[in-house]
């Protein structure tokens, strides 16, 4: 049987956690900024977890099955 291949657009956009966690960046944040908040864009920046949902298909994508 093949290798199992990652992704190339996973690789980029998610990175794992010393726990094991899959972490993502949130969208919104690249252009049209002026009418956003300052909290809503600094809120944007921060890292977040992968929602229990998608976890399944980027450890696919990443080839952690």
């Amino acid at each position: 049987m093949p290798k199992m291949k990652t992704n190339p657009g996973a690789k980029k956009r998610f990175s794992l956690t010393g726990s094991g966690k899959i972490r993502r960046k949130h969208a919104f944040k690249s252009h049209i900024l002026t009418k956003k908040s300052k909290k809503r864009k600094r809120n944007l920046g921060y890292y977040t977890e992968v929602s229990k949902a998608d976890l399944k298909n980027v450890k696919l994508m990443l080839g952690m099955k």
